[in-house]
């Protein structure tokens, strides 16, 4: 085998790529990782995640795992073609092998492989536990690694840097385009190295495992429109992600999955330094745009299944900004302080006035909407804030419909919030082995996805199932990829 050769090729080495390339080393291959970052900052948006994961024991997902799935899994499918779901895969007909819609079979095969995939990384060293989030209150289970997402690159970087032999990383190097043979098949890619310098390598077998576009103006110009220019990657690890995965397996004929138009969206303090700085205590106070209005129900329901769809309408207001407001009785909620992880002050005064000036809004049209607001509120009697309350406003647009007490008491705080991106939602589609499936329903031979480049959500996120994915299809890859 040449020095450009190799059994598998790896592009990303996050969760995903990570769990591929030790997967297939531990089965005997010979292994490349192509990583953009430096080694310093490799591991993607996992590096910098908490990585929970969607299960209710080390033994088992969560009980509304498939449900939540299903529930968001493409839109209106038609139902003539999504009716042979059922069957077989090699029984269904092309044109459902290949449709935009999650594969019923995928959800099933990343519900049971993914205590495997925890039990696996936990040979590792890792540890897993219910540990605190961010969420005052959840609507679901959840477990993390110790360390977070940190310790899963940790864990299996080490045991990758341990064996030069099998695994060989080539740093700051980015996949360009693959290289296909006469018979259509993957045996190789080109890619791009530091000071622009071209390199090729041969395989096989490629697993795509480079995240998503959020990295990328162009791609999320072309995608999701103008407004993406008000959002950003929610941490550093996301500009990384320039989606040339998804492009590359497009070029080849691979079928597009998940939605291109939309994104895993968290509301983040636009001035801090701090990794997600998230601010999920809006439900208790009212949200304003820049020209001192209210334009959504701040409590729909659970802030940990909501907070997607809010954000992404903050994306939505002129120049993408937002502004949560409290008064005093923000102090009310016990332990809030964990559902804001800006450390940056926020605004403060004791007159709506002042704050108005330290928002940089009108004056006067702050305090209309806040008289409004106020006057629409019930009594609060039967505050609840760990769980929906029915304390909703009467008479006003938008409704607010828990949590709705009115803001009276100063002082009173405001939080800036934008639209940041965890990851794109667009990706290819893959079946239960994580092989890419071509736009006429067939594996494309040697070609692989995992992780973010899989198309696997619509609309909105399924919580806390990220890097499970990213695990879970990166093991099926690297496991049939030296089958």
């Amino acid at each position: 085998m040449g020095k450009n050769e190799f059994d598998v090729i790896v592009v990303g080495c996050g969760i995903a790529g990570l769990s591929a390339a030790v997967t297939a080393a531990q089965n005997g291959a010979r292994v490349a990782v192509l990583e953009r970052a430096p080694v310093e900052e490799r591991g993607g948006n996992t590096r910098y995640t908490e990585s929970f994961w969607r299960m209710k024991s080390a033994d088992a997902v969560s009980d509304d795992f498939e449900e939540r799935f299903a529930a968001n899994a493409g839109g209106w499918p038609d139902p003539g073609i999504a009716k042979d779901a059922v069957l077989a895969r090699e029984s269904q007909p092309r044109v459902l092998r290949s449709l935009g819609m999650v594969d019923p079979n995928l959800v099933a095969t990343l519900a049971e492989e993914a205590p495997m995939a925890l039990q696996w990384l936990q040979t590792f060293g890792v540890k897993f536990d219910f540990l605190p989030t961010y969420f005052l209150s959840q609507s679901t289970t959840r477990m993390g690694p110790v360390g977070g997402g940190l310790a899963l690159i940790e864990a299996l970087g080490g045991y990758a840097d341990e064996r030069p032999d099998e695994i060989s990383f080539y740093y700051e190097t980015s996949a360009r385009s693959l290289i296909m043979d006469d018979s259509v098949a993957v045996i190789g890619l080109k890619a791009m190295g530091p000071d622009n310098t071209p390199l090729d390598l041969f395989a096989p077998n490629v697993i795509l495992a480079c995240g998503g576009f959020q990295g990328n103006p162009e791609m999320l110009s072309r995608y999701i429109g103008p407004p993406s220019q008000f959002i950003r990657p929610v941490s550093r690890g996301g500009h990384y992600n320039r989606g040339e995965g998804v492009a590359m397996a497009l070029d080849v004929g691979a079928a597009p999955c998940g939605d291109f138009g939309s994104f895993h969206a968290q509301p983040v303090d636009p001035r801090s330094l701090d990794v997600e700085p998230v601010v999920l205590t809006y439900a208790y106070g009212v949200l304003i745009n820049d020209a001192g209005k209210r334009f959504t129900d701040e409590g729909p329901a659970m802030v940990d299944s909501t907070y997607e769809v809010v954000t992404r309408i903050i994306m939505g207001q002129r120049h993408g900004i937002a502004y949560a407001v409290f008064d005093a009785g923000l102090d009310d909620v016990e332990n809030w302080p964990i559902a804001v992880r800006s450390r940056v002050p926020p605004l403060e005064a004791d007159t709506l006035a002042g704050l108005a000036a330290e928002m940089d809004i009108d004056a006067d049209e702050f305090r209309a909407t806040i008289k409004a607001y106020n006057a629409a509120c019930p009594v609060p009697d039967g505050f609840q804030p760990l769980q929906p309350d029915g304390l909703a406003t009467q008479g006003v647009e938008p409704k607010k419909s828990n949590w709705a007490r009115p803001i009276i008491t100063p002082p009173f705080r405001a939080w800036p919030m934008i639209c940041s991106n965890c990851f794109t939602f667009g990706g290819v589609k893959v079946d239960e082995r994580a092989r890419v499936i071509n736009t006429e329903g067939d594996p494309i031979p040697g070609l692989y996805a995992a992780g973010e480049v899989v198309g696997l959500y619509y609309r909105v996120y399924t919580g806390a199932t990220s890097v499970m994915r990213g695990a879970v299809t990166g093991r099926l890859a690297g496991r049939d990829a030296t089958a």
